[in-house]
């Protein structure tokens, strides 16, 4: 596998920021760097204000779009029969809308490996924390070849 460059390291320090509790040597540990760059990138980067952003989920969004698009389809079905079509604008949004739910039903990218992963082992510590201690590095590993 090969290494990551420090870019790579810092996109994945900061997911394991904002969706894992875990502290600063904790995150340096698992990603290869210092405890103070893990610090330095938090601020210098606002990583708090964008970890207490981070309040809607995949679900809500994908909710919200269905939402839109079921909303647009209500109004092109309240037109007189000869006009229950859309028009140009509403075919764009359509279309637009059905992509962006497809993609986010079918793409699964780092962020949300890292998050299962992150529930995952939120769970194991409670259940054995050994065995959560001998899988994270295994994890980490196939974190590490998403990222490269």
């Amino acid at each position: 596998m090969a290494d990551l460059s420090n870019l790579q390291k810092k996109e994945w320090a900061k997911l394991l920021f904002t969706k894992e509790n875990l502290t600063q040597q904790e995150i340096a540990e698992r990603v290869g760097v210092s405890r103070v760059t893990i610090n330095k990138w938090i601020n210098s980067e606002n990583w708090e204000h964008l970890k207490v952003s981070i309040t809607i989920t995949r679900e809500e969004q994908l909710k919200n779009m269905y939402r839109h698009l079921a909303d647009l389809n209500a109004v092109i079905a309240d037109r007189p029969p000869s006009e229950r079509f859309p028009n140009p604008a509403e075919a764009a949004t359509i279309s637009k809308l059905a992509n962006a739910i497809k993609k986010m039903e079918t793409d699964v990218g780092v962020a949300d490996i890292t998050s299962v992963f992150g529930d995952f082992m939120k769970w194991l510590r409670s259940f054995d924390i050994q065995q959560a201690k001998a899988i994270c590095p295994v994890l980490d590993a196939f974190v590490k070849s998403k990222l490269t």
